[in-house]
């Protein structure tokens, strides 16, 4: 079955990229889940507007990329939580609230899909994220869990 992707989907593509997959794949998960349409003419003609879109958003280039590591990797990131007396959180920090306060921290606007959280962070403390920026760029940073009064 052939594809065109409209959102990022790790092992397989980015969006605008038109992939064949099982039938049973596209049908049951890629589809429903609004991570890709169905492959026709009409639609093929709808790839160049993803990709124009896309590439508004997107890291430019690798000097770009890096750049952006860089500033990243100079942030101090901190989020507040409600925590009880073991430090345990109330909940867990999501993808959303990370990239929030990355912005509210002066840092760049983030995917929430590129970034790759070392298990749920349920835990007051530092911790440790990653953020896919180009396929050859990873930075690495940390965020500090707080108590919230």
């Amino acid at each position: 079955m052939k594809v065109i992707l409209t959102q990022e989907v790790s092992g397989l593509g980015t969006p605008g990229d038109i992939i064949e997959v099982k039938d049973g794949y596209g049908r049951n998960y890629l589809l429903p889940q609004g991570f890709a349409i169905a492959w026709s003419k009409g639609a093929e003609k709808q790839v160049t507007v993803i990709k124009r879109a896309r590439d508004a958003r997107e890291i430019r280039d690798l000097g770009h990329a890096t750049e952006v590591k860089a500033q990243l990797e100079s942030l101090k990131v901190s989020l507040s939580a409600r925590a009880g007396d073991g430090g345990r959180l109330f909940g867990s920090i999501t993808p959303a609230e990370v990239v929030d306060a990355v912005k509210a921290a002066g840092g760049p606007a983030l995917d929430r899909r590129r970034l790759e959280l070392s298990g749920h962070i349920k835990a007051l403390g530092a911790h440790q994220v990653r953020v896919r920026l180009h396929p050859d760029v990873t930075a690495k940073f940390d965020v500090n869990v707080v108590r919230s009064k």
